[in-house]
This record gives structure tokens, sequence and C-alpha cells, in this order.
């Protein structure tokens, strides 16, 4: 009997997928369900540690650091040597959440997030259309987040990176019509994950509080950084997301955008609701509650 730790495939051949940002949360969970599912998934990390931990969890994992162009060419260049040459889905899950107010974020600081988000995700995922297209098919999903169509205060740099996938998406899919390579967004909102520890090591190291015009504000931020687990309310696990990253790998019409949590679903329709001052004071308020 396998360990239960490890993910042996139930229905071999529903063809490959490299997946970023594996090390925990959402990356995690989506390799180890598709594994599961029959893929071969190859789960990239940025860390060593994380790739062999990920090895020994049963996973097919490589070293990716989506900030180093070499690193991203070499991963990609050895998964292609496994395959043969073929790749049929990627999905671009690689990603973390700089604090911040926008007037306290450096400009290295902010390249950084970028880097990360939307520079080294672009390069991936342009690498991987040229595969796709001598294919004449394959899948790209993209995790953005609730945080790619409404901001909040004190995110502007994960709020501005997650825009900017958005738009480059959107503009991808318009150009890649009729190619057979199809393009999904998907939109978690809440979920279980590091995502909170490590935008806390993010504020610690780059924003300098003291010196801050929000440094009383700042103080609530950190405290709501450093809580244990995930306080949000409707919180969900990894697997919702795997369940949205399926169907847009699956369905032979798989949509444009993908929804997961109920305040991705609830914003997405304020947003068409409410008047832009509406929806900024709404936006303000829940800001406040989860800084009080």
């Amino acid at each position: 009997m396998a360990d239960s730790n490890t993910c042996v495939p139930a229905t071999p051949n529903r063809g490959s997928i490299l997946i970023t940002g594996c090390s925990s949360g959402i990356g995690l969970g989506v390799a180890q369900g598709l594994a599961a599912r029959g893929y071969r998934v190859f789960a990239t990390a940025r860390k060593d540690t994380d790739v062999q931990r990920l090895t020994g969890l049963g996973l097919e994992s490589l070293r990716l650091d989506l900030t180093d162009s070499a690193s991203i060419r070499a991963a990609l260049a050895e998964i292609l040597r496994r395959t043969g040459g073929t790749l049929d889905a990627l999905f671009n899950n690689g990603a973390y959440g700089q604090p911040g107010a926008v007037e306290d974020l450096r400009r290295e600081v902010l390249r950084e997030q970028f880097e990360t988000n939307l520079f080294g995700t672009h390069e991936l995922t342009c690498e991987v259309i040229r595969i796709m297209r001598r294919q004449g098919y394959g899948r790209i999903v993209q995790n953005s987040s609730i945080l790619g169509f409404i901001s909040l205060p004190f995110r502007g740099a994960y709020n501005a990176s997650k825009h900017a996938l958005e738009g480059l998406t959107d503009t991808l899919r318009l150009e890649l019509r009729g190619s057979g390579i199809h393009v999904s967004l998907i939109e978690p909102g809440p979920i279980t994950s590091r995502f909170r520890a490590n935008a806390h090591g993010a504020f610690r190291a780059n924003i300098d509080t003291a010196a801050s015009a929000f440094a009383e504000t700042y103080r609530r931020v950190e405290g709501r950084l450093a809580t244990e687990g995930d306080a949000q309310p409707f919180t969900l696990g990894p697997e919702a997301v795997l369940a949205k990253v399926i169907h847009a790998l699956e369905s032979p019409r798989p949509r444009v955008r993908y929804p997961v949590t109920f305040p991705t679903y609830l914003f997405a329709w304020l947003r068409r609701l409410l008047p832009a001052r509406a929806l900024d004071a709404l936006l303000a308020r829940v800001s406040g509650r989860e800084n009080r």
C-alpha cells in the first residue's frame, strides 16, 4: 500500500503540467491533487530545500526561481528533456505579497514584487507559448487574486502586480484566439496558505514603519500579519482552487475567470453594481475592520 504522503496517479496519461510556487498552500495542494488525478506534475519551487521536500512527497520537482531568467530556462529545458519536448499545461501560481502604503514602497521594493508576480511569470509563459504553438494546443492558467480587480489599502504593490497580471492575461487570451491554446484566470480570495507569514517577512524587511505617516496603522497591520493561521472569514482550503484548475484544464470551453471564495464572487458583483466612491467607502471599512 502506498504511503499516504505519496501522490500515486489514479488515472494515467492526463498530460503534463508545470506548476510554480509549490512549496506550500495553493501550489502544493494543486500539485498533489493533479498528480493524484493522473497528471504528470512538475512541481517547482525557489529553494532547494523545498524541492527536496516535494520530491519526498512523491512529486517530480525542480528548482525554478521566477526572479532568475537562467533558472527559468534551466527548469524548462529539463522538463522538455524528460517529456520529449512537450508540455500540455502551465499553472502560474508563484507569487508573494508585499504589504505597505504606496508612499512607503521604495522603487526597488516595488520592482522586486513585479519581478516575481509579473515579469518572471511573463517570461516563463512566453517560453511555454513557443512550445504550445509547435504542438498546436495547451492550457495556461494564471493564479490571480481578488486583488486583481479590486484594491485594498496597504497592499499597493500586490494590488498593482495582480491588476497587471490580469491585464496582460486578458490581452494574451485575445492574441491566442484560434491557436489551440486556452488561457484562464483563477481569482481565489482567502485560501489557507503561508501567504500571510511570507507577507509579514516582506513587511518587516522592506517597510520603515517608524518613519511613516502610517506608523500607528502599521502596528495594527503587523499584529494582523503576525497572527497564527488564517483568521479571515470565508477562508477555504487549497482544494477549492484545485477544483477550478481542473475545470480550466479539462473543459472543452474553459472559462475566462474562475472566482473561488465568497468574497471574490461578492466583490466582482459589487464592482459592477456600485459607483466608484461607494465601493471605495466599502473597501475602506473592510480594511479598517481588518486592521483594528
